[in-house]
């Protein structure tokens, strides 16, 4: 009787140490190549360049330095957040405070006049 080892998780990618296996195959080409450079040219720029992908790309727990910059970036740089003032003891339905562009006053202003 023949015994068969699986993966405990078949979804998973493939890695190799740190990177994933397509990492990994991009790493090793482009250090081969920047390592002919260097030779031929002394010339350190493209072996800097893979190392900074190779920095780039280590994925720990399902998610790579570049996805967690990402991230990173998105939260605190590009993404609008919605932050909401309040006066102490205000009620949650009463005036908040708001720049007066906000969507939500504007909405809330909407409404008032509406209502009124």
């Amino acid at each position: 009787m023949k015994t068969y080892l699986y993966p405990q998780n078949l979804k998973a990618t493939a890695n190799i140490w740190l990177w994933s296996l397509k990492d990994f195959v991009i790493l090793a080409v482009a250090a081969l190549i920047s390592v002919l450079i260097l030779v031929n040219t002394f010339f350190f720029v493209p072996v800097v360049l893979v190392l900074i992908y190779a920095f780039m790309t280590i994925r720990l727990e399902d998610i790579t330095v570049m996805d967690f910059l990402r991230y990173a970036i998105k939260f605190f740089i590009t993404t609008g957040q919605y932050f909401e003032w309040r006066q102490h003891g205000a009620a949650v339905g009463s005036h908040t405070g708001l720049w007066p562009n906000d969507k939500a006053t504007r909405q809330r202003q909407n409404m008032e006049v509406k209502s009124a």
